[in-house]
């Protein structure tokens, strides 16, 4: 029992991060497309206009490696920004048997010793450094994602 007790801070966190970055993927990933398509569309027809050739119907809309870099990125960031609190908070929580200080009741009541004694900014201690490390590792997941993809389907049709 004990040891499933030891996993609850870092679960926490992270299903929380996984979340917000998956849907903020789809979010960004979505809105750039709607934005491609839309100067594609327009783009077509300055063609139309002006030379007479059309781009055939049905076109797929895709995204670069570098767009879903910047994807990847600002997924991570997003991430970042709600679930650094819950971080800060779940490393306090772990290492306060280290500490002298008063032990937290629980997780609330440790941000809100926070929130009183050291201000709002603290719940974001850490976040360069933590995003470092997220942006990287989501930005190359992100951008190699669809080219592994193709890759595999790829070989998968052979």
């Amino acid at each position: 029992m004990e040891k499933k007790n030891q996993k609850r801070p870092t679960v926490s966190r992270n299903v929380p991060f996984v979340v917000v970055t998956f849907s903020s993927r789809e979010l960004v990933k979505e809105k750039i497309l709607e934005w491609k398509m839309l100067r594609s569309c327009s783009e077509n027809n300055v063609e139309k206009k002006t030379n007479g050739k059309e781009k055939p119907e049905g076109d797929v809309v895709r995204l670069s490696t570098l767009e879903n870099l910047a994807i990847g990125i600002t997924s991570a960031l997003i991430a970042g920004v709600v679930t650094q609190p819950i971080d800060v908070v779940k490393t306090r929580i772990m290492t306060q048997a280290a500490s002298n200080a008063v032990p937290y009741k629980n997780a609330i009541d440790c941000a809100f010793t926070i929130l009183r004694t050291e201000g709002w900014r603290k719940l974001y201690s850490g976040f360069a450094q933590r995003s470092i490390y997220m942006c990287g590792l989501w930005g190359i997941t992100f951008s190699l994602e669809p080219v592994l993809s193709s890759y595999l389907e790829d070989k998968n049709g052979e």
